[in-house]
């Protein structure tokens, strides 16, 4: 799930870019706006950096048993064909 100081991050970083006028709503505005990016980032189904590792770790480890498979099956081809 999204760390919450990058969605702190995020919402200040909209909160800047607001014109100086709103400063008087900062705070409710602060408040919404964490709120609807974390709906809407849970929404997304976005998976965590450990998960994401994890799975590059798996599928890595799958191309190099496919590839040492491929080696075998081409030497068992090659004693065939001799």
């Amino acid at each position: 799930m999204i760390q919450p100081k990058h969605l702190e991050e995020l919402s200040r970083r909209v909160l800047e870019n607001l014109p100086k006028g709103l400063a008087t709503v900062h705070e409710d505005m602060r408040d919404n706006l964490r709120a609807g990016l974390s709906n809407a980032l849970t929404q997304m189904d976005l998976v965590t950096r450990e998960e994401f590792d994890v799975q590059a770790g798996v599928l890595r480890r799958t191309r190099e048993r496919l590839e040492a498979l491929e080696a075998q099956v081409a030497e068992l081809e090659r004693r065939l064909a001799d």
